[in-house]
């Protein structure tokens, strides 16, 4: 039986349209149309539902701490709430023991029917230690072609992601990982300008959190920061709240980078547990003093690139769901509106606040 769906104002993931109604049956949207259009019903937002591919934990319960299925489960509810249909659970730095763990649990999440995880982001720990951030400089390392190796047999079909710095692991390693089907992003890095081009010229494609724990751009010296400004292709996350980068530095790479720039929550959760033990204050994370995490969500953070930096509504929605998905390129995750397309819902309030989430 078909449900259906009506919206003031539609977007698609690539325009806008008014007094629309959406049928859905069986997962998939199968009509369109403004014929029927129930005003009285009729939600004021209907865009497609948004994608975090960068998230730790909810609930208390961090998945490096807690690597098993409840952790996945209770990240998955929170980033619902939060308007994310999709999620890439994620380890920072870590032991090869908690690595294995934590893909044992996505593992099981996923084969069980657990929804939405994309599949497991491993931060770390083949990082620069100069720009390791919160992660703990102990376990950070440059690996050895059998670890990587060792690490993509045991996680095959299960890491998504590896986030590493480009100039601790050689071409052989990151061609290794690319040729698993996982996505590898630069970050935590401190390659210079002409380092970090040539990467992203050969063979890296996106970067992780722009500006925070990467070589930044000095007028002498570009970096990583000025690699990723002046580069016709390459993608990078951004954290939108106003503490892991202000606002007008958002405004201002948002003017560079256009299309090519896309957000995380990045978001922890308060542990008392282990070794990223997170405190809330305020509304940022930090961990021993020093900032570690967010407390956003993805409607969160498309309503900060809105009413704080001033993009237009259907680029903010595009940043949270559009070109994570194509950093992704998944089959049944493209973040479309359409006829035949998966029914990913987010219905929204007239402050675009969440109403209803309508999940395939």
């Amino acid at each position: 039986m078909s449900a259906f769906y009506a919206a003031q104002e539609l977007f698609t993931g690539t325009q806008w349209l008014s007094e629309v109604t959406v049928e859905v049956n069986n997962g998939k949207i199968v009509g369109m149309s403004k014929d029927g259009y129930d005003h009285k019903n009729a939600f004021p937002f209907i865009v497609p539902a948004l994608i975090d591919l960068q998230i730790y934990g909810a609930e208390g319960k961090l998945l490096s701490e807690f690597p098993d299925t409840d952790c996945i489960e209770k990240t998955y509810q929170y980033c619902l709430k939060g308007g994310s249909a999709f999620f890439q659970p994620t380890i920072a730095s870590q032991t090869t023991a908690i690595i294995y763990k934590a893909i044992d649990a996505v593992k099981a999440y996923k084969t069980n029917g657990g929804k939405g995880c994309i599949g497991l982001h491993i931060e770390g720990p083949w990082i620069n230690a100069g720009k390791k951030g919160a992660h703990q400089e102990n376990i950070i390392h440059n690996p050895t072609l059998q670890e990587v190796q060792e690490i993509l047999d045991y996680g095959k079909e299960w890491i998504s992601m590896i986030t590493l710095a480009p100039e601790v692991c050689s071409k052989e390693m990151i061609d290794l990982i690319q040729s698993n089907g996982i996505v590898v992003s630069a970050g935590h890095s401190n390659a210079s300008y002409d380092v970090a081009t040539a990467f992203f010229n050969e063979n890296i494609s996106v970067a992780t959190h722009l500006f925070n724990a990467m070589s930044a751009f000095q007028h002498r010296a570009p970096g990583m920061v000025g690699a990723l400004f002046n580069h016709k292709t390459a993608m990078c996350s951004l954290v939108a709240d106003g503490y892991h980068v202000d606002f007008n530095a958002i405004k201002i790479a948002k003017k560079v980078m256009g299309d090519r720039l896309f957000c995380i929550t990045d978001a922890v959760t308060t542990t008392h547990t282990g070794i990223y033990q997170h405190a809330l204050n305020g509304d940022k994370y930090e961990c021993g003093g020093t900032l570690s995490g967010s407390a956003l969500t993805q409607i969160k953070s498309m309503n900060n690139l809105v009413n704080e930096v001033g993009v237009e509504l259907g680029e903010a929605i595009k940043m949270c769901s559009v070109y994570p998905a194509k950093v992704m390129n998944i089959h049944g995750m493209r973040a479309q509106i359409g006829i035949n397309e998966n029914a990913d819902l987010l219905c929204l309030s007239a402050d675009r606040q969440l109403l209803k989430m309508v999940i395939s």
